[in-house]
């Protein structure tokens, strides 16, 4: 009987390793043990921020944080994997069927150039301000991607991206954290800052929309000021969710040549072509609004899921460790996101 020679572990375009022996060993039942687990605190997380008002993927995060012991038995690993990462994937498919190319159009070049404008430079500052204070440039391009864009979702997705040997577990958590705290803080005071400033309803739906990094807090604060902000706030936000695709396109296009002397092939991530597919769908041949409806929840629900997931496997040791310089990016992001939108939402709107 011959000896089989053993498969050598791979990795992917992004660096994360893949070992196909212990791959072929993962049941499907393997699986029940970590994603029952992740569904009792997802659930947990939104009755809490259903009768508490709170926004619910800082609920689900640190629920999540709170299971966090539970990250002790190896028996959850698959399930609690599968849902970081492939719930993530679907969730963020799932996205695109809440934008369409009409909401885009209805902007006006000028006002998506600002947008587009606004993003790229609130991620360079990102990266700025991760270099200023001695960070790894994965922690600033997290943090200035999430509050370009949108939040929690952006995050996880370069995450993604990037593969576990650029950003860690305990990175991804903390801007998980910071971001969502941020997002809760703008979406108190913008409406307030916005009325002191006298600013019209049109400017102050840009303004939030074009600033603030979660949705559900984006649409909260646009329509506690007014329905025509909420509206515009709508559009302008949705806008930069879209932009999260061509985002990662341009991010995957740049990480597959990095540190190679041959430039390789160009791939895109398939949840990435996933997401625009289905934004093109809704665009040339709108969606019923139950469907809509649906998708809008089942994205919420997985991106609950992978909030929930990442939450309990985050090394907490290493969380603790980072300090507070490591929240800087997202702090200088989102001061700087506030002043860019807030200047052109006077100008443009």
């Amino acid at each position: 009987m011959s000896k089989q020679k053993a498969v050598p572990a791979v990795a992917d375009l992004y660096g994360d390793l893949y070992e196909p022996a212990a791959a072929a060993k993962i049941g499907v039942r393997d699986y029940n043990p970590g994603l029952v687990v992740t569904g009792v605190a997802a659930l947990a997380a939104a009755y809490l921020a259903e009768h508490y008002g709170a926004p619910l993927m800082l609920m689900g995060l640190l629920i999540g944080l709170a299971f966090n012991f539970a990250n002790a038995d190896t028996r959850l690993h698959p399930g609690l994997n599968f849902a970081s990462r492939s719930l993530l994937r679907w969730g963020i498919v799932l996205v695109g069927a809440q934008i369409t190319f009409a909401q885009i159009a209805s902007l006006g070049v000028p006002s998506f150039i600002a947008i587009a404008v606004i993003l790229a430079l609130v991620t360079v500052t990102g990266l700025g301000v991760a270099r200023l204070f001695g960070l790894p440039w994965a922690l600033g391009l997290l943090a200035g991607g999430s509050v370009a864009i949108c939040g929690a979702s952006a995050a996880l997705a370069l995450s993604t991206l990037l593969g576990e040997k650029r950003t860690s577990q305990a990175q991804l958590t903390l801007v998980l954290v910071c971001v969502s705290a941020a997002s809760a803080f703008a979406m108190s005071t913008y409406p307030i800052l916005a009325g002191s400033l006298a600013l019209s309803d049109r400017q102050a739906g840009f303004l939030i929309g074009a600033s603030i990094h979660d949705v559900a807090q984006a649409l909260g604060a646009g329509y506690s000021f007014s329905n025509e902000a909420g509206q515009t706030a709508a559009i302008v936000k949705l806008t930069r969710v879209a932009l999260l695709a061509p985002t990662l396109a341009v991010i995957a296009l740049i990480l597959s040549r990095q540190g190679a002397g041959k430039a390789g092939p160009i791939t895109v991530p398939w949840f990435v072509m996933g997401f625009l597919a289905v934004a093109a769908v809704n665009s040339f041949m709108p969606l019923p609004p139950m469907a809509v409806d649906v998708s809008r929840k089942g994205a919420s629900a997985l991106l609950l899921l992978a909030v929930v997931a990442t939450g309990i496997k985050s090394p907490m040791q290493l969380l603790l460790q980072q300090g507070w310089r490591s929240s800087m990016p997202v702090v200088g992001a989102t001061l700087v996101s506030f002043l860019l939108s807030l200047a052109a939402a006077i100008v443009l709107a």
